[in-house]
């Protein structure tokens, strides 16, 4: 298992992102959504920066953001931003870290989004939830990466 927040994890992350939704998740909801989903992905062509507010010293203490670049319904670009890289991405989303470590837990990546779990903190709003059932299984696939992270309790 990868570190959370590590290059390697954002390596497997890309790899789950291109693949998309699992044949199971598929099963669980209409075809027409996955219609919906196809089509939105087919030409998607925007960036997110994923944040932790509060990671944790051992993962490098300061706040640091998951990249991902989406051209046409691929990933062109995933990769963990530091606090001290040039941070420019078309969506800046942000949650704290006991939320993330909650998703990668496997709480609900529709109820993490709907309970503002991932808050955007910048980008055009509208523009942003056209695209949402997008966004909402994309952070699902994300959350299938099992990745090593400090219980934020023990903290």
């Amino acid at each position: 298992m990868v570190a959370f927040f590590s290059k390697e994890w954002a390596d497997e992350v890309r790899e789950a992102l291109e693949a998309g939704p699992s044949d199971e998740a598929r099963a669980s909801k209409l075809p027409e959504y996955w219609d919906f989903y196809a089509l939105v992905r087919s030409s998607y062509q925007a960036s997110w920066a994923l944040g932790v507010r509060d990671l944790p010293r051992k993962l490098g203490g300061s706040p640091s953001y998951l990249f991902v670049q989406w051209d046409g319904g691929h990933v062109t670009d995933c990769r963990i931003v530091g606090p001290d890289d040039p941070l420019d991405a078309t969506y800046v989303l942000d949650g704290d870290y006991a939320d993330w470590v909650a998703l990668l837990s496997g709480f609900d990546a529709q109820r993490t989004v709907m309970y503002r779990k991932l808050l955007l903190q910048e980008g055009d709003l509208l523009e942003f939830f056209k695209a949402i059932y997008f966004f909402v299984e994309s952070v699902a696939c994300l959350a299938t990466v099992p990745a090593q992270a400090p219980d934020p309790v023990l903290i």
